[in-house]
């Protein structure tokens, strides 16, 4: 496994303001990198959680529960992905939303609409929080859904997903190898 430390620094800047363009760049640039260094390093160098059956059927019911509930048209897309937060609130805000392929690339063994309902859920959570892309973002996205899930199980599951997974990303500057962590 490759040690991310080794990734230079300016690499990881690019990365992080890539994500986020609209955060000024000189606030808490430091503390920022670190943080997104620190929850990358967990994803990155854990190894994948054992889920069991019933975890499983508790995300899934969940999961239906709040695609039940999700006002929007939802649309599957090889190719299509926003470049950033406000792209995706303008779609949302025509009750549209492409969830891409290969943002709902996950290793659990469930039926992979819930995994197509799993990104929609998420998203639309970045809407309803109007939270970017950061890991700021990806935080308060984490909280408001997380909210919602009963299980703590399931909670673990969407951090695995939500700001584990995002930190790998936003520090490799590509989609990390898909995998939930409970690290």
């Amino acid at each position: 496994m490759m040690n991310i430390m080794s990734i230079p620094t300016t690499q990881l800047d690019e990365n992080l303001e890539a994500a986020d363009l609209h955060t000024d760049v000189n606030t808490r640039h430091n503390i920022r990198t670190s943080k997104v260094k620190t929850l990358a390093k967990l994803y990155l160098d854990s190894e994948p959680a054992q889920i069991d059956d019933r975890t499983l059927a508790e995300l899934c019911e969940w999961l239906w529960g709040e695609f039940q509930t999700t006002p929007l048209n939802l649309e599957f897309s090889w190719y299509e992905r926003y470049q950033n937060a406000a792209e995706m609130f303008a779609d949302i805000k025509q009750s549209h939303l492409w969830v891409s392929a290969e943002n709902y690339d996950t290793s659990l063994d469930i039926n992979p609409i819930y995994n197509f309902i799993f990104y929609a859920v998420h998203n639309h959570d970045h809407y309803l929080t109007h939270s970017d892309f950061s890991i700021e973002g990806e935080i308060a996205t984490y909280n408001a859904t997380a909210k919602r899930a009963l299980s703590l199980n399931v909670q673990k599951i969407i951090y695995s997903e939500n700001v584990l997974k995002s930190a790998a990303y936003l520090f490799l500057g590509h989609p990390p190898i898909s995998k939930i962590v409970f690290p």
